[in-house]
């Protein structure tokens, strides 16, 4: 593989603006096609940032859009079967371990090795670690950094005396004291809670964030999902039982057709000002100071609810909070953050020709690079949260975005402590994650909430569902592969 990082492209890099660099043009024909969801969230502003990288290397960024829930197998097919129409798929890092394994994935330590401006070190750990890693080597580059908080209007609580919530019992119980007021001045009763829980799209991932806390307690090394000698799924118990429960029980106190709704329905609802608690990633915080919000400086974050009584693996039932099985919990309450989706990432076919994969490489460093991503994560529209140390440690690019400085301390402190909490959960990150959560898991929660079949039948056919699938990858491969995403080492 060439090193090919001329002189022009660190300029390009350097820059700021392509105004601020003559285009020379050296990747004149050639084309990078881009596969990722549909825009204007993600797809958006790589499209914005191909039409800047082009002005100044001739390279074409091309991107197309699929259905989230296609997204994957579009991208595993092409790569798979040879077909080779999409150089680089954006997609969530989890998913990223299964095209690795098949050795469909350029390997970019070469690349990354000759980058002088892309600064490793000042993406936060979880991400260079888990996000873009695999067995030690980077295969991915980071675009946006995925978990999820608990959001909460301010105002609201203040004026009925409430706290933000701790654990999940009290979230219901924040939810039931405020639903129906109104909370935006329009004359209409507004809502408790909101949270997406449209089949076929994202709702898989706000379960887990409930289920989270009650399963794991010793750390991120100890994970959700699978016992990682046996693969035996940890799903079909008294934990995620009361997760399901919990999830359910949260539609009391939200919108009429939430089981319809996705998230970028629950999104407008929040910053329509509709909302007095919502679970969503770090989009919220930018969307609030958008034009036409009806929650600027009226939105509050924190880290996500956690539980006082967690799982026992060898009863399989709760148990009450210690220091032996709790050992990172605050006043009885063991928290576990849930890096749901881990965050969008992009990976090069490793069957796309050198030229083409050098400029892709270049582009993706361009938008990665703290110049351009920085100014990314601190507008709500584009889908990319903060991933950077930089990003996270001076509220300036925030404060000159339009948040007021006490909003910026108190989205990025919440950010900062769920990052960097020694219990945060990992999303699934081996061979079939899709298939586990975005298909198993997904249909059987909807069949759930739809009254179709019992939280016991739907966590006993997640459990079937999960073997089978391992079964098919090979458990002790998939063994192998869900320690190392955890950090286990033989």
């Amino acid at each position: 593989m060439k090193k090919l990082m001329t002189a022009s492209v660190l300029a390009l890099c350097t820059a700021m603006t392509p105004a601020m660099v003559a285009a020379d043009n050296h990747y004149d024909g050639v084309v990078v096609e881009i596969l990722t969801r549909p825009g204007p969230v993600i797809a958006g502003r790589i499209v914005e940032r191909g039409e800047e990288f082009t002005a100044m290397t001739g390279a074409e960024i091309r991107v197309s859009e699929v259905p989230f829930a296609e997204l994957f197998q579009k991208i595993l097919t092409d790569w798979a079967t040879g077909t080779n129409s999409i150089d680089v798929g954006v997609f969530a890092s989890g998913w990223g371990v299964e095209l690795v394994s098949g050795g469909l994935v350029q390997n970019l330590d070469a690349y990354i090795e000759a980058d002088e401006l892309i600064d490793l070190q000042d993406i936060a750990p979880y991400f260079r670690d888990f996000n873009q890693r695999v067995e030690g080597s980077t295969y991915f580059i980071t675009l946006d950094g995925d978990f999820q908080m608990l959001y909460y209007r301010t105002d609201v609580l203040a004026e009925n005396g409430l706290e933000p919530p701790r654990t999940w019992e009290e979230y219901l119980e924040v939810a039931a004291a405020i639903h129906g007021q109104d909370m935006n001045g329009d004359g209409e009763a507004d809502f408790g809670s909101c949270i997406f829980k449209k089949r076929n799209a994202q709702s898989y991932f706000a379960v887990q964030s409930m289920a989270a806390s009650r399963v794991q307690t010793q750390g991120t090394s100890e994970g959700l999902y699978f016992d990682p000698e046996t693969m035996d799924p940890k799903i079909n118990n008294a934990a995620w039982r009361e997760a399901f429960e919990i999830y359910q029980a949260t539609g009391e106190f939200g919108p009429p057709d939430e089981l319809n709704q996705d998230i970028g329905d629950t999104r407008a609802l929040v910053v329509g000002g509709r909302c007095g608690m919502a679970i969503d990633w770090g989009d919220i915080g930018p969307l609030s100071i958008e034009e036409g919000s009806a929650i600027r400086d009226r939105i509050g974050a924190v880290i996500m609810p956690g539980s006082t009584r967690v799982l026992d693996l060898a009863s399989g039932e709760m148990v009450d909070c210690d220091e032996n099985i709790c050992p990172h919990a605050v006043d009885g309450i063991n928290y576990a953050p849930f890096a749901a989706f881990g965050g969008w990432t992009a990976a090069i076919s490793a069957s796309t020709d050198e030229t083409t994969q050098q400029a892709a490489y270049d582009f993706l460093s361009y938008m990665n690079q703290a110049a351009q991503s920085n100014v990314d994560v601190t507008m709500g529209w584009t889908g990319y949260n903060p991933y950077r140390n930089s990003q996270l440690e001076d509220t300036a690019a925030w404060v000159e975005a339009g948040f007021s400085e006490e909003a910026a301390e108190n989205y990025l402190s919440a950010i900062r402590e769920s990052l960097n909490h020694p219990n945060m959960a990992s999303d699934f990150r081996i061979p079939g994650a899709q298939q586990y959560t975005g298909v198993v898991l997904d249909r059987e929660l909807a069949r759930y909430l739809a009254g179709e079949i019992t939280v016991d039948q739907a966590l006993e056919n997640i459990e079937e569902g999960w073997n089978e699938i391992t079964d098919d990858f090979g458990r002790d491969e998939q063994a192998d592969i869900y320690s190392l995403s955890l950090g286990i080492t033989n």
